[in-house]
C-alpha cells in the first residue's frame, strides 16, 4: 500500500499524539489531572534557566503575555514559584518546585513505559528500527523539549 507525504505526516503526528494523550492519562491516574504538554514545555525551560516571563516567552516561541498566564497557572498549582534573586534583589526569578520536578519525573517514567509497550507490540528490534530511521531523518535532536511554538502559536 502506497502512501501520501501527508499521511506520513499525520501518522508520525498520531504516534506523537497517542503517546501524549497516554501520558497524560496516566499522570490524571497518578493524581496530576492538571498538567497539559505545554506545562512540562515550560517547567522544563523554567529548569534550564528561563527565569522571567520574558525569558519564558522567548524559550517558548510565544508572547510575553502567554508565558505570563502559563507562569500563573504553574504557580497556582504549585509547580512553581518566584524566589529571591541574589544578583538583583528587586527582581523575582522563577523555580521548579519539587512538585514540579517529580511531574517532570513521573512524566519521563511514563514516557519509558510506553516505549516498552511499543517495543512489546512491534517488536524490539522493529522500534529501534524505527528509531534509527527516524533520527536519520530528522535528526538526533529533532525539537527541544522548551520549544512548542512550532505547534501552535497561541495558548
Amino acid at each position: 500500500m502506497s502512501r501520501s507525504g501527508s499521511d506520513l505526516a499525520l501518522l508520525l503526528l498520531g504516534g506523537f499524539r497517542t503517546l501524549v494523550d497516554a501520558a497524560l492519562a496516566e499522570l490524571a491516574a497518578r493524581g496530576h489531572e492538571d498538567v497539559r504538554p505545554v506545562h512540562e514545555f515550560a517547567m522544563r525551560a523554567i529548569a534550564a534557566g528561563a527565569d522571567s516571563a520574558s525569558e519564558l516567552g522567548r524559550r517558548l516561541s510565544i508572547t510575553k503575555q502567554s508565558a505570563a498566564k502559563i507562569i500563573v497557572v504553574l504557580q497556582e498549582r504549585g509547580y512553581v514559584t518566584r524566589g529571591p534573586d541574589p544578583a538583583d534583589a528587586r527582581r523575582k526569578r522563577l523555580e521548579v518546585t519539587p512538585l514540579g520536578f517529580q511531574v517532570m519525573s513521573e512524566g519521563e517514567a511514563i514516557f519509558e513505559a510506553l516505549r516498552a509497550q511499543w517495543a512489546r507490540q512491534i517488536g524490539t528490534a522493529e522500534l529501534e528500527t524505527l528509531e534509527r530511521h527516524l533520527t536519520e531523518l530528522v535528526g538526533a535532536s529533532p525539537i527541544r523539549l522548551d520549544t512548542p511554538g512550532w505547534v501552535a502559536h497561541e495558548l
